[in-house]
């Protein structure tokens, strides 16, 4: 056990240090900034609430009461840093899930000022972010996520907030629980209105 847990830390600390000393080689974008191709809805009987709007900005909107539908990748990953921004109204909550099972929270949570579980930035209800950096409603949010095993890793707005943190279990609204296998990227549409740009992906070694 401690043999693996030592291999996992080298291939974390490799992995990272590639992603830094890298900054742009290897991101394929996943979302093309003119249509849907790539990605499919997680119910495809439901009303699609997605649209492409100008200036290549995927936006999903559900207004007080109602409800949106998820969207999700096609394809599946195992470890990878994804790159995104995104943008709420005040108040409005969605989630960025990773292999579809753990959830980085999308909360218009500024005027809290406050880290939680359930805030913008957290590993939805399981880890507070160490910082709370979340932008007003209506501005644009960095954010770069790497998930390596079961450790993740996220900085917020230029600052760091999750640092290789273990999270070996589903966070909720997941597509399913196989935690050791390879998942999609999901982005959350139920609940509230959501624009994401700039969505890019780079695989990282098993």
């Amino acid at each position: 056990m401690k043999r693996h847990l030592f291999t996992l830390a080298i291939l974390t600390a490799t992995a990272l240090a590639l992603v830094a000393g890298d900054d742009k080689k290897d991101f394929q974008p996943l979302f093309n900034g003119k249509d849907l191709t790539g990605w499919k809805l997680r119910h495809p009987d439901a009303h699609n609430s997605w649209t492409v709007e100008p200036g290549g900005i995927l936006k999903n909107t559900v207004e007080h009461g109602q409800h949106g539908v998820d969207l999700l990748t096609e394809r599946k990953f195992r470890n990878f840093v994804v790159r995104y921004e995104y943008m709420t109204p005040d108040d409005s909550n969605s989630g960025f899930y990773l292999r579809g099972r753990q959830e980085i929270q999308i909360l218009g949570d500024y005027k809290s000022g406050k880290a939680t579980k359930g805030g913008n930035g957290a590993i939805y209800n399981f880890k507070a972010p160490d910082q709370f950096v979340t932008r007003p409603g209506g501005e644009w949010q960095t954010a770069e996520v790497t998930l390596i095993g079961d450790r993740i890793t996220v900085i917020l707005n230029g600052v760091k907030i999750h640092d290789n943190v273990q999270c070996d279990q589903a966070t909720g609204g997941e597509l399913d629980r196989d935690m050791d296998q390879p998942g999609p990227i999901l982005l959350q549409g139920d609940h509230g209105t959501v624009s994401f740009r700039n969505i890019q992906l780079k695989e990282l070694p098993e």
